[in-house]
């Protein structure tokens, strides 16, 4: 993985970005040393070693879904599913649905659609499936309320004792209702350590076994990560350590004005690891009326929809744009008699080098336009590369975080509309929140 940040340099001087160089050094201190804000979510930083001994317990609850399992539905939300989504659909053949040699991963937890759900309880009828269940309390109300309608389908479809083999649990070491239930009924779990928020934990057995599960390489993944935390480290100097400039870039990009970062993709195969990555930053940043705000966009699909107001509007904006150098299929652009199309200037050229003449020009344009490009290139989509990725970014966050003064490690913005919509569902213990909502709608 190499990042690229000197068409920021038109935006930002060169001094200006490594003026941040000892507050990023003291944010790395932070961040090892365990001394700064929310230092009791840190478990994710040594997790590509820390996780290694579990690997072949992961691999095996694995293959054994795989072996008994139609599908397996992935219960969880933000990031007890985003990052396992994200790699998996990175990774997999576009049309994998298509597939029926292999058991389809599917998601549920993620949202409260009520025909989404019944149209999941309808694909699975009659099919043998297992669940994945991933919540460290058991009771947030979207993958609870998936679990319960799940489980009882799964019960009675495959009889009580059966179901309780296809079901895996990913919670507390020994707390709250999901670990209760399945220390009662017995269910395989794994654990989500105390120290490691959803955010960061796809590369724990949150993220390991969907990934797993839909049959790609978790031992690739996490070397890739493994290499990246080095890379990283605190001993690297700034100018060859990729996390330590990406934060600081984007930290006096934001400085200078540049209030939202659209992170770009010209890989269809990369939209979760941008959805992944919005709530990572957009999760770890947005606090105290600060904070870049983190979007994405899919091009070239996008240029024809968001392109005009990259290129001509508001002067807000920053790209960091994934390149991908090479894609796994070579397919070459046929010669036509006709040329109806004018294409023929194209023939015997691969698709993807009319793809990067389609990027590099983006990104002159945006730049010419006013706005700045970093550029994250990969050698292409394996679970070695999407490893290093993933940890790139969250070391980054980590750093970028406490270079703008707030504590990335929790997300107290993220229990307001719980409360209100817990009141207005009248669940016990909201009586007074309800009443004063209910007065507040009625004025």
């Amino acid at each position: 993985m190499k990042l690229n940040i000197e068409k920021a340099y038109g935006f930002v001087s060169a001094e200006a970005v490594k003026a941040y160089m000892p507050q990023v050094e003291e944010s790395q201190k932070k961040l090892v040393e365990g001394t700064g804000a929310g230092n009791d979510f840190l478990g994710w930083l040594t997790l590509p070693e820390d996780i290694r001994p579990q690997l072949a317990d992961i691999q095996a609850t694995a293959d054994l879904l795989r072996k008994e399992c139609e599908v397996i539905v992935c219960i969880g939300i933000g990031g007890s599913y985003l990052g396992a989504k994200a790699v998996i659909e990175a990774l997999s053949n576009s049309f994998e649905w298509l597939n029926a040699d292999k058991p389809k991963i599917v998601y549920a937890g993620q949202n409260i659609g009520e025909d989404y759900l019944y149209e999941l309880q309808e694909l699975l009828r009659g099919k043998r499936f297992g669940i994945i269940c991933i919540s460290k309390s058991g009771t947030t109300t979207e993958p609870a309320l998936a679990f319960r309608l799940l489980k009882t389908q799964l019960e009675e479809q495959e009889g009580k004792e059966a179901a309780r083999q296809l079901i895996v649990c990913i919670t507390d070491k020994s707390r709250g209702a999901l670990r209760t239930l399945a220390n009662k009924e017995g269910y395989k779990t794994f654990v989500i350590e105390d120290n490691i928020g959803g955010r960061f934990s796809v590369l724990s057995p949150v993220g390991l076994l969907p990934i797993a599960c839909a049959g790609f390489n978790i031992e690739k993944l996490i070397d890739g990560a493994a290499d990246m935390e080095q890379l990283c480290g605190i001993d690297t100097p700034f100018e060859q350590n990729p996390a330590a400039q990406y934060a600081a870039v984007r930290n006096a990009l934001y400085a200078g004005g540049k209030r939202t970062e659209l992170l770009v993709n010209f890989h269809p195969k990369l939209h979760y690891i941008a959805e992944w990555w919005k709530q990572l930053y957009g999760e770890s940043e947005g606090k105290e009326h600060k904070g870049i705000f983190p979007a994405s966009v899919d091009f070239t699909t996008d240029l024809h929809s968001m392109g005009q107001y990259i290129q001509d509007g508001e002067r807000h904006l920053f790209e960091t744009v994934i390149s991908v150098a090479e894609p796994d299929n070579t397919v070459l652009f046929p010669y036509d008699e006709e040329n109806l199309d004018g294409l023929n200037f194209l023939a015997g050229k691969r698709v993807d080098e009319v793809n990067k003449m389609a990027e590099l020009g983006t990104m002159l344009a945006h730049v010419d336009g006013g706005v700045p490009n970093l550029k994250i290139t990969i050698e292409r989509l394996n679970e070695y590369n999407l490893g290093s990725l993933i940890y790139f970014f969250e070391r980054a966050c980590g750093i970028s975080g406490y270079l703008l003064g707030v504590n990335p490690f929790n997300q107290p913005g993220v229990e307001a509309y719980k409360k209100n919509m817990f009141a207005l569902l009248d669940k016990p213990g909201y009586e007074a929140e309800s009443a004063a909502i209910r007065q507040k709608l009625q004025k």
